[in-house]
């Protein structure tokens, strides 16, 4: 069990140091254009499955660290068990059916975006659009990794 929490923080904390990548490669973009004229295309599409890691890939994070959005009408004043009881039945009830629904329907787009090695569209885009469609998994696996081990850790706690 300690292993998957620190899978988890590892995966949170590392994807989360792309933050300030992005914004550096922002700026070498917009310095690029603006002043010398010329287009990164390539860098703007890293920046792009950058974006993309950081939002499916933190996904479990987030939730683990308790950290996600959510109406705290009633939730706010209510106990630790209470909440505790409400985490588990929501999460049984909403989360875990859309990590199997977004896992499902994205197997074929992943399969087939590597089957045929899809590029970029655009003229000096990168290579490996397979690659950033793939990250498409990393929502489910990342969720379903923090939910089994909210469930565990709950049952036996």
């Amino acid at each position: 069990m300690l292993k998957m929490e620190k899978f988890i923080n590892f995966i949170g904390k590392f994807i989360s140091l792309m933050i300030p990548t992005i914004a550096l490669l922002m700026i070498v973009i917009i310095v690029a254009r603006y002043f010398l004229g010329i287009g990164l295309t390539g860098i703007q599409e890293l920046v792009m499955y950058m974006h993309a890691l950081i939002f499916l890939g933190c996904a479990g994070y987030v939730h683990y660290k308790d950290e996600h959005v959510r109406v705290d009408i009633f939730y706010r004043e209510a106990s630790n068990s209470y909440k505790a009881k409400i985490n588990f039945f929501l999460s049984l009830l909403f989360l875990l059916p859309l990590c199997f629904v977004v896992g499902y329907y994205s197997i074929e787009l992943i399969y087939m975006a590597w089957k045929i090695k899809e590029v970029s569209t655009e003229a000096g885009g990168l290579g490996f659009v397979y690659i950033q469609k793939t990250l498409i998994a990393l929502f489910p696996i990342t969720l379903l990794i923090t939910l089994f081990y909210q469930f565990i850790k709950n049952k036996w706690n």
